[in-house]
């Protein structure tokens, strides 16, 4: 067995002073980046503890998503707090501008705090970030991954591809035929699995996939909206939209409105997601619902567990998905 790392050894490794190594340690900004990587590339590999670093943590855990905003972040929210208010541990709640990952600054900040463990919502981190983390021995766990973030990731997931066959299955079911998709952002691993089931439901059941009947949004109102428009003034428009998201779902009801089309009469449409808003708007929306609130739980015991020294039962989760059908869905009119 080796000795024990110490300061004074990385440092005479990296070929820096052990105040320098002392600022990576901290997570100050004031180190140059080919430094701040050869001394954290030593700490990892060397798997360096500050000394009390397992009771230095602050009982918080970070919870950081692409976007805050609307009730789909609220959803996940409340789920992280229910466990971490229970369990007597903090949440710091921050965002990364609309980005899939957040900047430099931010996981600096998180160095200081040391939290017990990072929770990240529809965003990743880079591979430095990572290791930044890890040599912290600051475990983190993604929820909904914005793409495939590997094996030793832990991550909280739902059958997005099952999610989008049944909500196209339940429009075949009822007779449509030239069924309208607007995905979320194209390069976002939900997006994509939900538009293949969407195409996997057409093709069993004998429908020929239109790629002029797929467009992408961006999870929001707005993306909803823009897409309906452009699939609703086609000159073969789509008698049922599925939106990849019931914000979008509600652009689309606004388009409608817009053209004068009637939900259901004139266009079926069905969302993803279950929002407590899909029950209040008018009709109702037939949806996906994805149990976000027992995601959000499930990540906060896994980082939970985490860094407590735990493994968990399974590093990859998928949640079950149903359909819930209200009154935004008929078979097609005349």
């Amino acid at each position: 067995m080796g000795e024990r790392p110490t300061i004074a050894k990385i440092a005479e490794q990296a070929g820096v002073s052990a105040p320098t190594v002392s600022k990576v340690l901290n997570g100050r900004a004031d180190v140059a980046e080919e430094t701040r990587a050869r001394i954290e590339s030593l700490i990892q590999q060397h798997g360096y503890r500050r000394r009390g670093s397992g009771t230095s943590a602050s009982p918080m855990i970070d919870l950081v998503f692409n976007q805050l905003g609307g009730e789909w972040a609220m959803e996940l929210i409340r789920g992280v707090e229910e466990v971490a208010r229970a369990e007597g541990v903090e949440l710091v709640l921050s965002e990364c501008g609309g980005a899939l990952r957040p900047r430099q600054e931010w996981i600096e900040s998180v160095l200081n705090r040391r939290p017990l463990g990072v929770i990240m919502v529809f965003s990743d981190l880079d591979a430095d970030q990572r290791a930044q983390l890890e040599a912290r021995r600051i475990p983190f766990v993604v929820v909904d991954p914005v793409g495939d973030v590997g094996d030793d990731v832990p991550s909280i997931g739902s059958a997005n591809w099952n999610g989008g066959r049944m909500a196209t299955a339940h429009l075949r079911t009822l007779g449509h035929t030239r069924i309208g998709m607007i995905g979320g952002p194209v390069d976002t691993l939900c997006s994509r699995q939900r538009v293949d089931g969407y195409t996997d439901a057409l093709r069993s059941t004998g429908i020929e996939v239109d790629p002029g009947l797929i467009r992408y949004g961006d999870f929001e109102v707005g993306g909803g909206y823009r897409e309906a428009l452009a699939l609703l003034n086609l000159p073969d428009r789509p008698t049922a939209i599925f939106a990849g998201s019931d914000m979008q779902a509600l652009g689309v009801y606004q388009a409608a409105r817009e053209l004068g089309l009637d939900i259901p009469r004139d266009l079926s449409v069905i969302g993803y997601d279950d929002l407590p808003l899909a029950e209040w708007v008018t009709p109702a929306l037939t949806t996906i619902h994805q149990p976000l609130h027992r995601m959000a739980e499930l990540a906060t015991r896994v980082v939970l567990d985490l860094a407590r020294g735990q493994t968990p039962a399974a590093l990859r989760l998928d949640l079950a998905v149903e359909i819930r059908v209200r009154q935004s869905t008929v078979g097609p009119q005349g």
